[in-house]
C-alpha cells in the first residue's frame, strides 16, 4: 500500500511551505508541529542535506472524531506533510496516507475519519 500522495511543484521551498500551511488551513488543518530536518540534523550531527520541513499537522475536529473512537488513537497524530528539495533540486509536497497508516486499526469508524482526512489532504496538496 502507498503510504504517500506526493506532488512535485513549481514554487521555491519556503513559497512551497508557505502555500501547503495556507492550503492546509483551507481544509481545516492548522500546522501544530514544524520541524527543520536540515537544521536539526546540522546541528545534531554535522551533516548537511537538502532543505527538508516536516509539518505536523491536525484538523481539530476530525482528530476529536477519531479519538472518541480510540483513545490511543493519538499515537497516530498528527498527519505528517513534508516539503522538500529532492535530488533534481525540485521542490515536493508530500503527506500521508491516512488509510494507510490507519491500517493497524480495527475499527471501522475511524477509517471512516480517516477517509476524510485523506479527501482533505489530496485537496490541500492539489491545490498547492
Amino acid at each position: 500500500m502507498k503510504y504517500d500522495y506526493t506532488k512535485v511543484v513549481d514554487l521555491g521551498y519556503e513559497e512551497a511551505i508557505e502555500k501547503v500551511t495556507e492550503e492546509l488551513k483551507k481544509e481545516g488543518f492548522g500546522v501544530l508541529t514544524e520541524i527543520d530536518v536540515k537544521a536539526t540534523l546540522k546541528k545534531k550531527i554535522d551533516v548537511d542535506v537538502s532543505p527538508y520541513k516536516i509539518l505536523g499537522a491536525c484538523n481539530p475536529k476530525l482528530a476529536h472524531q477519531a479519538l472518541q473512537e480510540e483513545e490511543n488513537i493519538g499515537l497516530l497524530l498528527p498527519c505528517n506533510v513534508v516539503v522538500f528539495k529532492n535530488n533534481d533540486e525540485k521542490t515536493v509536497v508530500s503527506a500521508i496516507e491516512p488509510d494507510a497508516m490507519f491500517t493497524v486499526v480495527d475499527n471501522e469508524n475511524v477509517k471512516g475519519v480517516a477517509a476524510q482526512v485523506k479527501e482533505k489532504l489530496h485537496r490541500a496538496i492539489d491545490s498547492v
